[in-house]
């Protein structure tokens, strides 16, 4: 077909979205709300997985050393465990700053730290801050290990909690997402059904004078494809718009966002790219697809 032939049938397909404006725009509103339901459900998964990382980040182990352990043999034991594969950060925690955060979390006991004169029960400790919580148990076997270890302290309860609580959102997120597209397939392939169906009298009369299957088809695509492409920009707005304000809602939530970590929460800028590429590709290629498949059987006159 000549490039003349193929600007004709784009430029026909064009015409036909305000010709059949009734049509185009409910399959412009299919798709639109189906890329939405997808789109936001899926923002809302990465956004849990982001902010139960955030929370994972602010367990630590921490690791006593003995009492006698001397300065040479404590910056041993630091590169021992700075070269421990999980270890992502390992601080010296001195027996003065613990004995001072232990008098600060008991307010009103003031006479019996006053009782201790200088001499301080405590001692010596890092904090470890690992990279996956998932080998946490694996890590403490090999912190165990070490020579001059005097005890190790982990939140397996909470660790354990975490894992299973990440499970149990990965799975119900993922079969939410997985029944979305399949129910917006289903709704999207009835309605340019419908749109194809109240034509089909003009493609039968296409078919008789001589129209072959792609001269037919082409306008059609370029149709679904022109009404994909508008659903997807305007969906991509829409999420950026709510996005951004509920992001802001959230952000201003102090008490929430000590727990879980600001960086926990993702901003659109982080995903806006492949949002929007998301959104206008799905967009093109179920409205031009749609458009196509939903004809073949008005094609064989």
């Amino acid at each position: 077909m000549k490039v003349s032939g193929l600007k004709y049938l784009a430029k026909q397909g064009v015409e036909n979205i305000w010709k059949n404006r009734m049509m185009s725009f409910a399959s412009f509103c299919v798709l639109l709300v189906s890329l939405l339901l997808v789109g936001v459900a899926t923002l809302f998964y990465m956004n849990i997985s982001s902010m139960m990382g955030g929370i994972e980040n602010k367990n630590e182990i921490i690791v006593y050393l003995d009492e006698n352990t001397t300065q040479e043999e404590t910056s041993v034991l630091k590169g021992q465990l700075s070269q421990i594969d999980n270890v992502a950060e390992v601080n010296f925690y001195s027996k003065e700053e613990s004995f001072e955060d232990l008098k600060n979390s008991m307010d009103g006991y003031e006479m019996l730290f006053d009782s201790l004169g200088d001499d301080n029960p405590l001692v010596d400790a890092y904090r470890l801050r690992v990279k996956n919580i998932d080998q946490i148990a694996d890590t403490i076997v090999q912190i165990e290990s070490l020579d001059h270890i005097y005890s190790i302290r982990a939140p397996m309860d909470f660790v354990n909690l975490l894992m299973e609580l990440r499970r149990i959102i990965t799975i119900v997120c993922s079969v939410i997402i997985v029944a979305l597209i399949v129910i917006s397939l289903v709704i999207i392939a009835n309605t340019t059904k419908a749109s194809v169906f109240a034509r089909r009298s003009e493609i039968q009369i296409m078919k008789y004078v001589g129209a072959t299957n792609a001269f037919i088809r082409i306008p059609f695509f370029v149709e679904g494809m022109v009404t994909g492409f508008l659903a997807g920009c305007v969906a991509f707005v829409i999420t950026w718009v709510s996005y951004d304000s509920l992001i802001n809602l959230v952000t201003n939530q102090t008490d929430f966002v000590s727990v879980i970590g600001r960086g926990s929460i993702m901003s659109f800028g982080q995903v806006a790219g492949v949002v929007a590429l998301a959104y206008i590709g799905s967009g093109v290629l179920f409205g031009a697809l749609g458009s196509v498949l939903s004809m073949r059987k008005h094609l064989n006159v």
